[in-house]
């Protein structure tokens, strides 16, 4: 029987605990073996109420746990070095997007990576969300004849107070952006996924409805693929109530649109109508979401990968590709003018 991977949480924030009652459920593939948080009294109550030993570094958790893979749930501008440091002792990385804030740091963790031949993964779940994998099956095997432009919404609402819960929320430095670096990302990357590469982008961003932070909380861009394709984004915090993630990819034989995990609307001229019951997520613990079992399944995806020496669905290519786009977004926004993205 091959036994379940060992992995460390490190940083104990809300995003932390998600992660470690995913990890809780792994069953055979993976169980929490440590938290690790600078701040005591935290990581201390996550440990303790998963039963697993506290550290207040990763390089001590690393020293003296089994550790197989650390999760990354730090903020943003911390995360590159946080990777680099368990790839150095040898352990895999799962890691909270963005991958880091800048280029520089994402190729710094490329460069590790390569240098340790350990598997890195950056957190994209939606991918994993059943709509998602069938829109892009779709695209693979034609059904939307050629890919013409894609429409991506992440029109989230956060009160003032979510920006005032932590003194690094809202800053340019350690939170490296706002509504489209923290939220939009993820819907960001189903559209790269969908499209393809990215060659130039358009953009406009603003701070309209929140107070005392650096970053935008409104992000609109057009996005020109190599393909030719033209996509639209608006990634947004300052949209009351919230509204689902909406995609929707168009081509030239068909349309298919994703509202959160649900297909809204699909039509092809050579493929059928998918069955009504065959893209519903299923098993879901009680109190998940649906985007909560996505989650775990790309923890599945990651633990296949190591054990078998293949690669991840979701690459550091991946995680440098969405943060080159919302980085040209931000500086075609702010010089006014489009930005041509360079491999």
């Amino acid at each position: 029987m091959t036994e379940p991977l060992r992995i460390a949480i490190v940083g104990a924030g809300v995003i932390g605990a998600v992660h470690a009652r995913l990890v809780a459920t792994l069953g055979e593939d993976g169980v929490l073996a440590a938290v690790v948080d600078v701040e005591e009294s935290r990581g201390r109550a996550l440990a303790e109420q998963y039963g697993v030993p506290f550290h207040v570094s990763a390089a001590e958790a690393y020293r003296t746990e089994k550790i197989d893979i650390a999760a990354i749930c730090l903020p943003s501008a911390f995360h590159a070095a946080a990777v680099i440091e368990a790839l150095e002792a040898g352990v895999h990385v799962i890691v909270e997007k963005p991958i880091d804030v800048t280029l520089d740091a994402a190729d710094r963790v490329q460069a590790a990576e390569r240098a340790t031949g350990r598997t890195v993964s950056v957190i994209s779940q939606r991918r994993f969300q059943p709509v998602a994998s069938f829109i892009r099956r779709s695209i693979d095997e034609g059904a939307l004849g050629r890919v013409t432009s894609g429409v991506v919404e992440s029109a989230f609402f956060r009160a003032q107070e979510y920006y005032e819960s932590g003194d690094w929320r809202g800053t340019a430095a350690i939170d490296g952006g706002g509504a489209l670096m923290n939220q939009g990302i993820h819907a960001l990357d189903l559209l790269l996924w969908m499209l393809g590469r990215p060659v130039s982008v358009s953009a406009k961003t603003g701070r309209l409805a929140h107070e005392g932070i650096e970053v935008e909380d409104v992000a609109g861009a057009t996005i020109e693929f190599e393909s030719g394709a033209i996509g639209l984004l608006l990634a947004s915090t300052a949209a009351y109530p919230g509204l689902p993630v909406r995609l929707a990819v168009h081509g030239s034989h068909g349309t298919a649109v994703m509202e959160n995990e649900g297909l809204a609307f699909f039509a092809s001229a050579s493929a059928p109508q998918p069955e009504p019951d065959s893209l519903l997520e299923r098993d879901v613990p009680e109190g998940w979401l649906d985007v909560d079992v996505a989650h775990r399944r790309q923890y599945v995806d990651v633990v296949g990968a190591i054990r078998s020496g293949g690669r991840p669905a979701i690459t550091t290519d991946d995680g440098r590709r969405a943060l080159q786009v919302v980085l040209a977004v931000y500086e075609s926004a702010r010089i006014g003018r489009p930005v041509d993205l360079h491999e």
